[in-house]
């Protein structure tokens, strides 16, 4: 048989219960890809299970140009340390995904200028860099453009995190939604070819990455935390110690600081309580799993303290983000312990 058109398997109709499974033997789709299409209807989970090192090697040994894929939304999470010694020899062109999630107010300078100083502080070199949302088709046509100029007929591997936004893009530049694409991690599963004008682009399967919050909470819940749209700023000022709660997911305590601004990019659909700092773990013991929801898929938590200075981002892998400014000196963040938490400058 050959291979899923939507997520690049080889197709079989004898396991129902393994991906690549279908009751039709001349389908061009296999019945995972199928449902998540058709029914948004996860029947088979891949989220874990895809070796990351190996896409990687063979990515190395595919000949053609990198097209390196981020999600700015989740823009830490994308990053990939020591890509350009993991992928030797290849011309890497970075495309940063859904900038419509993030504010309107956000100006493509300042976006800019933050995307080049945390590729020059990781060390990561790349050949250019493209800005695109979601929902704009000229911004689709002018990549394809710049690709083809940059590039000429060289095939392109597609590479990024999963849940960056590989396959999605693929389908803008092909004006088609022959690709499967969903918010669900772990959609592509092998590689796959897709012809577009003069190029051949292949997408792979997502780099797994075990740290983000997304791999750690029920699938059921992705829904509440990845955003649908652009994500609003929720904005507080605050005047002593405060403890913010997000979901049953992550607690922050603002401490030793007067007039602080606390900004939250999250999902609109994550309620966020705030108490005082004194109260906050009591708070979370006593509604944890009732009021303070989702919860991840274990409760067991690390808290992490930070001295700041200057204007400075929160970032949990998965979730989004906290801007903190203004007189606050210590931070203490307290998430899932195996979910990453980055502190960085301020994006904008």
């Amino acid at each position: 048989m050959s291979t899923c058109k939507g997520c690049g398997i080889q197709l079989q109709s004898e396991y129902p219960d393994q991906p690549g499974y279908t009751p039709k033997k001349d389908s061009e789709y296999c019945q995972r890809c199928f449902r998540l299409i058709h029914y948004d209807d996860l029947t088979v989970s891949m989220r874990t299970g895809i070796d990351s090192d190996e896409v990687l090697k063979e990515a190395e040994n595919t000949p053609g140009a990198v097209l390196w894929v981020v999600d700015l939304f989740d823009f830490e999470a994308g990053m990939i340390p020591g890509l350009n010694r993991k992928l030797p020899g290849k011309d890497i062109f970075l495309v940063c995904t859904k900038r419509d999630l993030l504010p309107e107010t956000v100006s493509t300078t300042s976006l800019s200028h933050f995307i080049y100083r945390r590729l020059k502080e990781l060390n990561i070199r790349v050949k250019g860099i493209f800005v695109t949302a979601e929902s704009d088709r000229e911004g689709a046509d002018e990549l394809r453009m710049i690709l083809q100029e940059t590039f000429g007929s060289t095939d392109l591997i597609v590479i990024g995190r999963a849940n960056a936004g590989k396959s999605t893009l693929l389908n803008r530049l092909n004006h088609s939604k022959t690709l499967t694409s969903s918010r669900y991690p772990g959609t592509t599963l092998a590689f796959n070819r897709l012809q577009i004008g003069e190029q051949t682009f292949i997408d792979t399967p997502g780099l797994e990455n075990g740290r983000s919050i997304l791999l750690n909470v029920d699938e059921k819940t992705l829904k509440q935390i990845i955003p649908a749209g652009s994500v609003k700023p929720r904005i507080y000022q605050i005047y002593e110690d405060q403890c913010f709660t997000v979901g049953g997911l992550v607690q922050l305590y603002v401490l030793k600081g007067r007039q602080t601004s606390v900004v939250f990019y999250m999902s609109d659909a994550l309620k966020i309580h705030r108490t005082k700092a004194e109260k906050g773990q009591e708070m979370f013991d006593k509604h944890y799993g009732e009021l303070f929801v989702p919860v991840p898929l274990r409760k067991a938590f690390r808290t992490q303290e930070v001295h700041i200075e200057d204007k400075t981002d929160i970032v949990v892998d998965g979730l989004g983000w906290v801007c903190i400014s203004g007189d606050a000196r210590m931070v203490r963040v307290k998430a899932p312990e195996n979910v990453n938490v980055t502190f960085r400058k301020a994006m904008f």
